[in-house]
């Protein structure tokens, strides 16, 4: 109180500006209530009223400056000439994507989130919450800790949805959320309870969850035992291993088992049942198991999951059934593929889901170095004529902001520019932005360094005040929060490597160029450097997180960092991990900004993978690549039909568009051959033994290894049998032997299409043929009326073979779609064919 008064004696006016509801504003009227000092106030509003900061969220220093100038702006007009101008914000951009956090790579919330169709579910509190932002899963909000469900109590008796389903962690379970079930139990709703038995507090870090007994944890059988006292109806326990648990294990009577690959049967028959609920979900937290395996703590299966590229459709049904970040898309001269991330896997193997013939398992293999080895030849004579970077000034803050992902290091950059500055005795402060970044969304690092640290104040890089813009991550350095950061003054280094979202799982045509990201920062920056530096910097060094270093080296070498090599690289020694590989990616990168041209010299390393083509390295006559593998695929005379056909589009577009470029020819033998080497049964076999498949294998695996592969006959449905629920075919897993079996079929493939193929009377066979000569039919029509005007519809009905992919059930939904497009397509063709008419059948 005496320092208040004190503090406002003599004064006319005080502004108040704090932080959330207001407190201290209310404190200081009261003390200053006295007639002989009472100062004009402003605070949770201003004087006309209006709020003077936001009461939610972070209280930033421009809401701060706005607040303040708008009040000297009434104070002292005369003053509103020298204040400087409001900063605008930069405006997002327009085709960028978003970095949302999701689940790890495993995480048992990527399949007990899932709800039946027709069904909704509520959040809460824990990494669960994450669904309320992915539409399919159908979750609606979330409450505070211990009011799971309690919301729905209100909200039943008024709504005509009979039952919904609640997510709820083990460790909320624990703490408070037994309360809320036994609130519905007593309100006799109908709900059913998803409580995830995951070992783990694992959104703040893995802490363990003490039980009823001090020395324990909370268990399955503890939790089924309280459920059922509290009056919980129906208990299922579903899980990766439903058959874990022995006799005696103290379960009440009447709870059931079940493999989580039947959660969908059991959600259906939990909401059937009235009243209270449960299904108690039983996996370990997947970033919980790989802190253990480092610790050699917790099983590590000697177990890897490997896709035969060329064998892939890239349908994304793997990525459907898993929800997992280590599915990840690779672009190929053949299409869109999918690959397994092996660096994040955490070998919960949900992908083998995927309703297709490529995975396969690799028992016994060591993981090979990207490439086969690093391309680094090591020594210090790549780097001898390098001259030494300039120091960038600091004696006005200089503003470094550090964008990428979660886990991958950007944390540490802040960390080494800190600590280089340290050593050199300047001032910096860094502020890590990480949200729920340790699920793989973004982070930011706000570095700020200056020669005298009293010149240091707010600790966030303020409104187009950055100095230099870091992209670790594309995505996150050309969202809107890092872009408004920048100004023309702004040097930008940028990756043009697109890791893929969390949207990717459930959209596999999800647009990942950079174009559109890196001209958004270059439209705000001012000198940009794009580069592809987790290519190089993985081929040079063997390891992608080798990136962040890289570009620190290209910005030092620039002259665009505040601080000296020797400080950053006496930093890398005193943080004490991975040092050589640091310090060998930041001399790269300084070398890289010095000589770029040798650098990407440097790093070729050999391609990893299988014999398929990289998209932007395919060679120019794509017609002769697809003839020669379609001769492999049958015969030259099958491929020779290929062939004539786009040579016979080419001719007929000349015709009708004039000489020049011909798209329409160029998309026909893209689609054409995609579906005239549909993967039967023979072409399937032959893509694994005639030798792309091991060197796939070789290039990224050694060691003495096994291999079986994961097959779904659909020919023998009578035999192996069908999922009831999904109408899928049973997958098998096969051992080495199925190899020479696969072998004997490829040379099978003269009896493909004849009276004697065993495999091609099936529906499926037939259905695949009948695309070829419908295909066909439908392009030779455009030809006949194919004019300047309509051929952007036309090149839009040739492309539409993309979106048939995948095998059996899955590529009929995928063709129930494609009919729809072509409808609608064809139809607007043909209104702009000459004399065209809607009625045009």
């Amino acid at each position: 109180p005496e320092g208040a008064r004190g503090f406002a004696s003599g004064l006319e006016e005080l502004l108040v500006v704090e932080e959330n509801r207001p407190i201290q504003e209310g404190q200081i009227a009261r003390l200053l209530y006295n007639p002989s000092v009472r100062p004009e106030r402003d605070g949770n509003t201003d004087a006309t009223g209006a709020p003077l900061v936001p009461s939610e969220g972070e209280l930033s220093p421009p809401q701060v400056a706005d607040a303040v100038r708008r009040w000297i702006e009434r104070r002292v007009p005369e003053a509103v000439g020298r204040l400087r101008p409001r900063p605008e914000p930069t405006a997002a951009p327009a085709a960028g994507l978003m970095r949302l956090p999701s689940f790890c790579s495993g995480c048992p919330h990527n399949r007990s989130t899932v709800v039946p169709e027709g069904s909704i579910a509520l959040g809460g509190i824990g990494c669960h919450g994450m669904v309320a932002w992915m539409p399919e899963r159908r979750t609606l909000a979330v409450t505070q800790m211990g009011g799971e469900g309690a919301n729905w109590i209100g909200q039943a008796p008024f709504v005509e949805t009979p039952h919904l389903f609640q997510n709820l962690g083990d460790g909320t379970y624990f703490h408070s959320g037994l309360l809320a079930i036994r609130a519905a139990v007593t309100a006799g709703v109908n709900i059913t309870y998803k409580v995830l038995a995951n070992g783990a507090v694992a959104m703040t870090g893995g802490q363990p969850i003490e039980g009823e007994r001090l020395e324990g944890e909370v268990t399955v059988p503890e939790i089924a035992r309280q459920l059922a006292a509290e009056g919980v109806t129906r208990i299922a326990v579903v899980g990766d291993a439903p058959d874990k648990y022995p006799r005696g294990s103290r379960f009440p009577p009447g709870v059931t088992f079940h493999h989580r690959n039947q959660i969908d049967r059991v959600q259906r028959e939990l909401r059937g049942v009235a009243g209270v609920t449960a299904l108690i979900y039983d996996q370990t937290c997947a970033a919980e198991a790989r802190r253990l395996r480092k610790r050699g703590e917790f099983p590590d299966p000697d177990r890897r999951i490997v896709i035969n590229e060329l064998v892939c459709e890239g349908c994304g049904d793997c990525s459907v059934q898993s929800n997992c970040i280590s599915v990840e898309p690779t672009e190929t001269e053949f299409g869109r593929k999918r690959r397994i991330n092996q660096s994040s896997c955490n070998k919960d193997y949900s992908c083998l889901e995927g309703y297709c013939p490529s995975f396969v398992s690799i028992e016994g293999a060591r993981l090979r170095k990207a490439g086969g080895g690093a391309a680094d030849p090591g020594g210090d004579a790549p780097f001898a004529a390098l001259p030494a970077p300039v120091v960038a000034p600091s004696e006005v803050p200089f503003d470094i902001l550090v964008g990428g992902i979660g886990g991958s290091g950007v944390v540490t950059v802040g960390a080494l520019l800190g600590v280089a500055a340290h050593l050199e005795g300047k001032g910096c402060s860094v502020l890590d932005v990480t949200g729920l970044a340790q699920k793989n969304g973004p982070v930011t690092s706000h570095v700020r360094i200056a020669d005298d640290p009293e010149r240091l104040h707010a600790t966030r890089i303020a409104v187009g005040s950055a100095d230099l813009a870091i992209g670790c991550d594309l995505v996150v350095i050309s969202g809107a929060d890092a872009l408004s950061r920048m100004s023309a003054s702004t040097s930008a280094v940028v990756d043009t490597h697109v890791a893929p979202t969390a949207d990717f799982a459930s959209h596999p045509d999800l647009d990942l160029s950079p174009d559109a990201m890196t001209a958004a920062v270059q439209g705000v920056a001012g000198a940009t450097h794009a580069l592809p530096a987790t290519r190089i910097a993985t081929a040079l060094l063997g390891d992608a997180i080798a990136t962040n270093l890289f570009l620190v080296g290209f910005a030092l070498q620039r002259g665009r960092l505040p601080v000296s090599l020797r400080a950053i690289e006496r930093a890398i020694e005193l943080n004490g991990r991975a040092v050589e590989m640091n310090k060998r990616a930041l001399a790269w990168g300084r070398l890289a900004a010095h000589d770029l041209a040798a650098v990407e010299q440097a790093a070729t390393p050999a391609r990893r993978g299988s014999d398929l083509v990289a998209a932007e390295d395919a060679p120019a006559d794509t017609v002769e690549r697809r003839v020669a593998f379609l001769t492999d695929y049958q015969d030259a005379a099958y491929a020779r039909s290929y062939r004539d056909f786009v040579a016979r589009v080419a001719d007929r577009e000349r015709s009708a568009c004039g000489d020049g470029p011909t798209p329409l020819a160029d998309t026909v033998a893209r689609y054409l051959f995609k579906l005239m080497a549909y993967k039967d049964e023979y072409e399937v076999a032959r893509l694994y033994t005639d030798g792309s498949f091991r060197r796939q294998l070789e290039a990224e695996f050694e060691g003495d290894y096994r291999v079986s592969i994961h097959l779904a006959p659909q020919f023998l449905p009578s035999f192996l049998g069908r999922d009831r629920d999904s109408g899928r075919a049973t997958k098998w897993k096969l051992g080495p032997w199925m190899f020479a079996a696969l072998g004997v079929m490829a040379k099978l493939k003269f009896l493909r299409g004849t009276a004697f193929d065993p495999f091609g009377w099936t529906g499926h066979r037939r259905l695949e043929r009948r695309l070829i000569a419908r295909y066909r039919q439908v392009v030779e029509g455009m030809l006949a009326s194919l004019t300047p005007e309509n051929r952007e519809l036309a090149l839009a009905i040739a492309a539409l073979p993309e979106h048939i992919r995948g095998f059996d059930t899955v590529k009929e939904r995928h063709l129930e779609e494609v009919r729809s497009k072509e409808a609608e397509l064809l139809a607007a063709f043909r209104l702009r064919a000459p004399g065209g008419s809607s009625h045009t059948s």
